[in-house]
């Protein structure tokens, strides 16, 4: 299918401008400025990495589709010369404008001409060139955009941007360039349709006319296929942006998204990048269209990940409780039914990964599948469980996931618990799966307090803390289905792993949880933030949490931007590494909901400021991670220079903080709710509405005294603690 679009138009004066700036708190934003050295933009499974200025030129820069790079090489001149960036902006996760002007030559008087180029992507890109003559006699002009193709892997790309093997064929047409490379019995390929454009095979060039005060336009529309099947282009050329299907949806979902009214503004865009940048990293199954998930973060993992799937979806509950419905789905349809070695499945286990890109079937059902996680699989029950208790899913829906949570439940006792103590551990079946498989995977991310490596099988602290929290969660359902046989069941399972966490992992000379117990049973007795997860869970007894919120929020592990993941008094700290050091928003926010679980209120919201601080500094989008430099050596959070952006479990992570300072617990099946405000008094004012609560919408509004009001909360008896 070719689309056919506007050729060049000429439009009135060029007085008209970027959208940006930023309006007060509480009424929206505008336009926010691209990250420093790069933009990112990203919808569904397809997203653009280009410098500041908007070329793609570098190792790792490129149009990504369905984990291929279709475009590699994008560079735009003017008069055979790089432009002079002035700006890059991005109005929504998936659409961004870069602002440059000509190149000088010596001895040239400043130019007059400035470009923009307004990028939008989805399934492909479209891109919008715009030409303003600010000067006051014609501009005669040659725009050359250079472009190729090398269909590289996406983890060939990461590894140091290889080409694949296969030759790629150019060609080049009237108005159309086009690329293609073999792909097993079919092919992959890559069209750029250029209305008005003289095509070569490197080169799509215009020769432009701009009359003084006067504007030029062209557009163009990257088109893909993948296994001979074009995808659909949601910015086809001769339709307003606005009138696409990704902004539609935005739109959509803005009118049902809870709003936010804050004296602080850093709150107010964090909250709403986050909306953003959540509803951009969705994806759905092309098989189960209903079915829609999100994927763990750009740019290297734009694929469902069990874990970070559901933490993101727990942590988002306030904003939308559908994708915790639509992500259970999905792990759902995929639990492991059969043993694999070579993939690590196993009955009742929940996925790790799964990828859908290029060198797989567009189906979910047929994608490669991988299961090394050793934690995903009890938070896929505690998810059903927080659901249930928001009220976001029927009856019915309950009873569908039901069978899946009781799968997974059966694993744990059946394959996850590898030598019969009662605790889940890993070991990776072939030497291609993970060493570590819980969040902190990396190689060298477990670890004793004198940096020496710890040893698998682990039995982490989070995940039995995770296990103890599917333990309850599946007696309350069990309770709400009237089954008090199995609510008691699980209750007394519950308790009894309780007792024996705190007994086995507490290190009563230490004050502090072990990270885990080795091969050897032996305590893993580094300070790191695992422990926060355990107080998230609820699984430590009053005394000890004390002592982790005290640790906590000390200065070897709070760096006044967050929390580190290994404090800094241990042998493996170094704050620029990936697990030993570094602050991690969503690991965060997690001990931040701890806190506020056991009632440290003013620790929770001493911690909740400091992530906010940070996300100022990146624009309100907070990083997959960032190093763990302290707040006193440091004016500012340092970025860890491969970090995700935007990453889901970062992007819920300011939800999760906000849910959890706002004091929300929810039990809509029992019509409870408790809310107990504790925020930091630099935010102000804080109000809230349209939270969605069962089939009901709240609103909360915390004065910048400390009052509270509420309302929308139908039959829910409200309590204030």
């Amino acid at each position: 299918m070719v689309l056919i679009g506007s050729a060049e138009t000429f439009e009135g004066a060029a007085s008209g401008g970027l959208a940006g700036g930023r309006s007060r708190a509480g009424v929206g934003f505008g336009a926010e400025p691209a990250d420093r050295g790069g933009q990112i933009l990203v919808e569904g499974t397809s997203f653009a990495v280009s410098g500041a200025g908007g070329d793609m030129t570098g190792a790792a820069e490129g149009l990504f589709v369905r984990d291929a790079r279709v475009i590699s090489h994008w560079r735009l001149l003017l008069d055979g010369l790089r432009l002079a960036p002035l700006g890059g902006y991005t109005a929504d996760p998936f659409a961004g404008v870069f602002v440059a002007r000509g190149g000088l030559r010596d001895g040239q008087v400043e130019p007059t001409v400035v470009i923009e180029r307004r990028r939008y992507v989805s399934n492909g890109m479209r891109e919008d060139l715009l030409v303003r003559n600010f000067g006051a006699e014609t501009a005669g002009i040659g725009l050359t955009l250079e472009v190729g193709a090398d269909f590289a892997d996406l983890f060939a790309v990461k590894a140091g941007g290889l080409p694949v093997a296969e030759p790629v064929t150019v060609r080049a047409e009237t108005e159309l360039w086009s690329a293609s490379a073999p792909h097993g019995e079919s092919e992959r390929k890559v069209k750029v349709v250029a209305p008005g454009a003289a095509v070569s095979l490197d080169t799509i060039s215009y020769k432009v006319v701009v009359p003084p005060q006067m504007t030029w336009s062209c557009s163009l529309a990257v088109l893909t296929e993948v296994d001979g099947k074009q995808l659909a282009m949601r910015f086809p050329l001769g339709l307003s942006p606005a009138e696409s299907r990704p902004a539609r949806q935005r739109a959509e979902r803005h009118k049902t998204s809870p709003r936010l009214q804050s004296d602080s503004l850093t709150l107010t865009l964090t909250l709403k990048r986050s909306e953003q940048d959540l509803a951009a990293l969705r994806l759905t199954d092309p098989a189960e269209p209903a079915i829609e998930v999100v994927a763990a973060g750009a740019p290297w993992f734009m694929a469902l990940f069990g874990r970070d799937s559901l933490l993101t979806s727990s942590l988002s509950l306030a904003l939308d409780p559908q994708l915790a419905v639509g992500t259970l789905r999905a792990l759902a349809l995929h639990q492991g039914r059969v043993v694999d070695e070579l993939s690590e499945e196993e009955p009742g286990r929940i996925l790790h990964e799964l990828r859908f890109g290029a060198d797989v079937s567009l189906a979910l059902g047929a994608a490669e599948r991988y299961f090394g996680s050793v934690d995903a699989t009890p938070l896929f029950v505690v998810l059903l469980g927080q659901l249930s208790r928001w009220g976001g899913a029927a009856s019915e829906v309950v009873a569908e996931l039901l069978p899946a949570a009781d799968a997974a439940l059966r694993w744990v006792d059946d394959y996850g618990d590898k030598d019969g103590d009662g605790y889940v551990e890993y070991l990776r079946s072939t030497d291609r799966g993970l060493r570590h498989q819980g969040w902190k995977d990396s190689a060298d991310g477990i670890n004793f307090a004198d940096g020496t490596l710890a040893q698998p099988p682990v039995a982490l602290i989070e995940v039995q803390a995770y296990v103890y929290a599917a333990y309850v969660a599946r007696s309350e359902l069990a309770r709400q289905l009237s089954d008090e046989e199995a609510a008691r069941y699980w209750q007394e399972r519950a308790a009894v792993l309780k007792h024996r966490i705190n007994e086995d992992f507490w290190l009563q000379d230490r004050g502090w949880f072990a990270v885990g117990l080795d091969a050897e049973k032996r305590p893993i007795d580094a300070l790191a933030s695992n422990m926060g997860h355990a107080l998230w869970a609820g699984a430590l007894e009053p005394g000890k949490a004390e002592q982790v919120a005290r640790r906590l929020v000390s200065k070897e592990l709070f760096s006044g931007y967050g929390i580190r993941t290994l404090a800094s008094s241990m042998g493996a700290y170094n704050p620029a590494s990936y697990h030993n050091g570094s602050v991690w928003p969503h690991d965060t926010a997690i001990a931040v909901a701890g806190l506020v679980r056991y009632g440290f209120a003013a620790e929770a919201s001493r911690v909740a400021a400091g992530l906010l601080q940070a996300a100022a500094y990146f624009s309100g989008r907070l990083p997959e991670l960032f190093c763990g430099f302290a707040s006193s050596e440091m004016p500012g959070p340092v970025p860890y220079p491969t970090a995700g952006s935007p990453q889901a479990w970062a992007s819920a992570a300011p939800v999760g903080v906000l849910t959890a300072l706002l004091g929300i617990d929810p039990d809509v099946p029992n019509g409870r709710l408790r809310i107990s405000p504790a925020f930091p008094a630099e935010w102000g004012a804080v109000e809230v509405d349209n939270l969605p609560m069962g089939r009901e919408r709240l609103g909360v509004k915390v004065g910048a005294d400390g009052s509270v009001a509420w309302s929308g909360a139908g039959d829910l008896s409200i309590s204030l603690a």
